[in-house]
């Protein structure tokens, strides 16, 4: 039995004492399916090899052997945060629940395995932040429709939106309509988010200038809204457009959360009291063996 495997092995052992409610590979080996109830993913994260970098590199013996180990412990980390955040995707998705994550990292370097609890995992914490003002299953369904448009687009083209979540009536009021708005008259079971049948109608709707507006329960209210705030003391990420700053700046006259999909790089942000409260830069999915 190969490293690699002993490894794996190892881990899944480790999984079960444990209790853990996931097992995450994050490399390129090419590693057998363990046997294990435990639901088992694969998240590649490419890194160039340590030791083809430095080999012909005309160093002395100890600068080698410092910047050998300078960069294991920066691939460490780095594969170590791909973990962590490929975990708090996956719980976001609903794919994984709460509790221990077992994470196999692998370079053609070395191997290890850590132990993540999501209750640290900062993504995570920030969820319940937003959840303490919106009903956690309205928020997921915006976030995995935000994660759909980031990696799919629309029609094979990226495209940039944004999402005003909660205080409707006070959102209303700061803000006015571009355009006919598609969403006016429709049953309320056409607008709800939380019914997966109506999320291919936001996609195609994401398209739109303007933002929606989406009510504490999930409904639709308006696409193709235009916000009419005060933006200029608003602090955003440099490169991000106008949408992103009136969307950070209706979160601080109000109330509401604004989740926004970038459509350069597909970045997804979460705004509340005009502040970024987080971003998820890579919404790439792991996938599930077996």
């Amino acid at each position: 039995m190969d490293s690699a495997q002993v490894v794996v092995n190892t881990a899944v052992r480790l999984a079960e004492e444990l209790k853990s409610t996931a097992i995450i590979i994050s490399g390129e080996a090419d590693f057998e399916k363990p046997k294990t109830s435990i639901p088992v993913y694969f998240a590649s994260s490419k890194q160039k090899n340590i030791i083809d970098h430095l080999v012909a590199s005309s160093k002395t013996k100890e600068e080698k052997t410092k910047e050998i180990l300078d960069k294991i412990g920066q691939q460490a980390a780095g594969k170590i945060e791909h973990i962590e955040s490929t975990s708090a995707i996956e719980f976001i998705l609903e794919e994984i629940s709460e509790g221990n994550i077992i994470g196999i990292i692998e370079s053609k370097d070395s191997y290890a395995i850590v132990v993540h609890n999501l209750e640290d995992n900062d993504i995570v914490k920030k969820m319940k932040v937003c959840e303490e003002r919106v009903i956690p299953d309205v928020l997921r369904a915006i976030l995995k429709i935000a994660f759909d448009i980031s990696n799919t687009g629309r029609e094979g083209k990226q495209i940039g939106t944004a999402f005003i979540l909660g205080d409707v009536e006070e959102v209303m009021m700061r803000s006015h309509q571009m355009i006919l708005n598609p969403y006016a008259g429709q049953e309320d079971s056409d607008r709800d988010l939380t019914d997966r049948k109506n999320w291919e109608s936001v996609k195609e709707f994401a398209q739109l200038d303007g933002v929606f507006v989406i009510s504490e329960e999930g409904m639709v209210e308006a696409a193709g809204r235009y916000l009419d705030v005060d933006a200029r003391e608003i602090d955003v990420e440099k490169g991000l457009g106008g949408r992103h700053v009136s969307a950070a700046a209706i979160t601080r006259d109000t109330v509401a959360i604004a989740v926004t999909v970038s459509q350069s790089g597909g970045v997804i942000h979460i705004y509340m009291d005009g502040k970024e409260l987080m971003y998820i830069e890579s919404t790439e999915r792991a996938v599930r063996l077996g």
